[in-house]
């Protein structure tokens, strides 16, 4: 039996469909995907690691966003909601859009059942295009875990694995320091 064709969505015609949606959904090389709501250990962490950042980065030209902005991941192909991003020095928008990002210095994504495969695939190549970004870093919500990816002096990017509640994540590209204490402070397993 035939399929029906599936009609590809451009990113101008995304662009008109978030404007007034009730939701928020991702843009992937012309599907769109709808985001689910998150866990309370997710916002409690999120919460957390905004407030740390926004304190630790206070006086700098460094700003923080929830995930109401979106991200450019790869022009024309991929738009994101990250659960956290931060810019430094101008904010650098796509054309016409005040809403879409494309200059991240560090992305941040707490890791669900449901998209820990994505985050760390997919989403995360389409991160790497990204020519500002320095850090992405993958919060687990349902034990201490915490992944660095970074970029290195050679471009190339390197993982740091943190489990316990005592040690640091280094954001070099921003000059801040995240305990695990701090990031999970709220959260009880």
């Amino acid at each position: 039996m035939l399929q029906p064709e599936k009609k590809m969505i451009s990113p101008e015609e995304y662009f008109k469909m978030e404007q007034t949606s009730e939701y928020k959904s991702e843009y992937y090389q012309g599907d769109i995907f709808a985001m689910s709501g998150a866990s309370v250990n997710h916002n409690l962490i999120v919460s957390d690691v905004i407030t740390a950042l926004n304190t630790a980065l206070r006086g700098s030209d460094c700003v923080v966003f929830p995930s109401d902005i979106k991200v450019q991941a790869d022009e024309l192909q991929h738009y994101t909601y990250p659960d956290i991003s931060v810019v430094c020095g101008d904010i650098e928008f796509i054309a016409d859009h005040d809403d879409i990002i494309v200059n991240p210095v560090v992305i941040v994504e707490v890791l669900s059942e449901s998209t820990a495969d994505y985050d760390r695939g997919s989403k995360f190549k389409a991160y790497r295009k990204i020519s500002s970004l320095r850090n992405y870093i993958l919060i687990d919500q349902y034990g201490y875990s915490v992944e660095n990816f970074f970029k290195n002096k050679e471009d190339k990017w390197e993982l740091e694995e943190f489990e316990n509640l005592n040690e640091v994540v280094k954001i070099k590209s921003v000059g801040v320091e995240l305990s695990l204490e701090n990031i999970y402070y709220h959260v009880h397993f």
